[in-house]
Formats: C-alpha cells, structure tokens, sequence
C-alpha cells in the first residue's frame, strides 16, 4: 500500500468524524426536542379519566402562548406544577395526572413552546421562559401561595424545573428521570465524539441541585434505558438536604406506572413532609 493511499484513507476517515460531529452540532435541536413524537395533536383530555380542567391560554415573557391544563381538586391540600418530558404534549400525561389528583393534588399541567398547541419553537432559555410563565399565572393570577406548590418535572421537564427551582420558593420539589447535564448525557451517547465541546445547550441539573434550598425528591429507575440511573445518584449526592431518593422499577417513560404502589407511598410521605416544614417556617415566620 503506497504513502498516497494510506493517507488518502485517514484523510477520508478524519472527514466523516468531522462531518458526524458537525452533523450532531447542527442538528441539536432535533436531538434534544421531540415535539412531533408521537405528534402534537391532542389525543384526549382529562375527562377521558374523568376529572374536570380548565382550558388555559398562558403568556409568557417574550410573547409566546402556550397550551395548557388546570386541574382542580375538590380538596386539594397543594398545587402541583407540572413540566412533561421531551416527547408529545400534554394529552400523553393523563396517567400521571391521575395519579397526582389521587394523591389530592390540583395540577397545573403545560406545553412547551412549539408542543401541542403552544406557538413558537423550543429553546432552552424559551423553556425556562415557560416554567416561568406557569408559575406565573399560579402565584399571581390564581393567587396560589408558594409554600402550597410542588415543582414536577420528568426527564427535561426535571431540567426545567431545576432551573424554576433556584428562582421561586416551592414548598418542595421533585425530578424524576433527570440526567446530569446535555453535555454529560450527550458524553454516554456519543462517547467517541468532542460533545462536551459541540454541545449549545446546556440544562445543567448538576448546578442547579446544589442551589435548591427546597425539600427535593429525585425518582430514577434503575433500568431506565435512557438516563442512566448513575445519573440520577449522583444528583442526589450533589443536592442539599432536606432530600429523598426513591428508586422505580420500570424503564424511562413507564417506570412510575411499574412501580404504582411504591410510587404513590413515597410520593404521599414526601407531600406530608414538605407541605409540613413549609407549614412550620410559616408559622415561625420564615419564608
């Protein structure tokens, strides 16, 4: 083999590495968002699992409108805000809120710009603009105290609500499914590409666990095909306390259902616990 070929072959080889890393590069938004799977149209509502909600139009800061879901509970003891994963709206969730409406929780349910019904297209500053914007209409339209709000989030709705998290004071919060960073997700999928580098997007769930101060939950399954579960342990080891983990059985996007019973008994004891110590700073004047 003469010196031309051999460097006509590495040549080649070094042109498809960096056309498969410009590849991930410029096309990161449609690795991270999956607005159109399995589509944006609403398949059902609420009623489907007979529970009453409210049709909401919510505003956010630089002008998007995004699609959303208000469920009451005749005897609510909080208000749960609820931030979905990357894939389809709000109508593929109806059977996580029937768990928390079981567990007497209202639900203030939305989609992310460019999902469902929402305008726009999908950022990650834009979804920080949306978590925003549901606490919003809670804490000022609705006029829902903040000690009776738990912050949800599953999978890049934890990432979201991470961020939410270290700026609004919640009476708790709980990120099921959550990964550490893009950067570090991005590392575990493509581990022979300069990701870290590549990567625009950042939701570091790793910063953020170490600035909530609130009682934190974080919920991982250890067979969750998608987030590695380490991922999950090590936020837990990184978050402050007040903090509980529970493990599910079950992969990524059925774990909680898997897992129901065990499930709805963690999530009860940590409803009591922080809706309790909010309760007592309350009372001891403390905010």
């Amino acid at each position: 083999m003469s010196i031309n070929t051999v460097l006509y072959f590495l040549l080649s080889i070094i042109g498809v590495y960096c056309a498969l890393a410009l590849y991930v590069f410029l096309m990161q938004p449609k690795l991270i968002y999956y607005p159109s799977v399995p589509g944006r149209t609403l398949e059902a509502t609420p009623a489907v699992i007979g529970v009453d909600y409210e049709e909401l139009t919510l505003g956010t800061t630089d002008g998007e409108q995004l699609h959303a879901w208000y469920i009451p509970h005749p005897q609510a003891r909080a208000t749960l805000l609820f931030a979905h994963g990357n894939a389809g709206n709000i109508s593929h969730r109806l059977d996580s809120i029937q768990v928390f409406h079981e567990l007497g929780l209202n639900v203030l349910i939305f989609d992310y710009r460019g999902y469902g019904q929402s305008t726009g297209k999908p950022g990650e500053n834009g979804t920080y603009r949306d978590a925003e914007a549901a606490w919003a209409y809670l804490t000022k339209t609705r006029g829902v105290d903040p000690g009776k709000i738990i912050l949800f989030g599953r999978s890049l709705g934890a990432a979201v609500i991470a961020d939410l998290a270290t700026r609004t004071r919640p009476a708790g919060v709980i990120l099921e499914s959550a990964f550490l960073s893009v950067p570090g997700m991005a590392a575990t999928i493509y581990p022979w590409l300069p990701v870290r580098w590549l990567a625009s997007y950042r939701y570091d769930n790793g910063d953020k666990v170490t600035r909530i101060t609130h009682p934190l939950l974080i919920i991982h399954s250890r067979r969750d095909e998608i987030i590695p579960f380490e991922q999950g342990e090590r936020l837990f080891q990184q978050a402050n306390e007040p903090k509980q983990f529970l493990e599910l059985r079950g992969r990524h996007n059925d774990g909680f259902y898997v897992s129901r019973d065990e499930y709805l008994v963690a999530m009860e004891a940590f409803l009591e616990s922080a809706l309790s110590l909010k309760s007592n700073k309350g009372k001891e004047g403390i905010s």
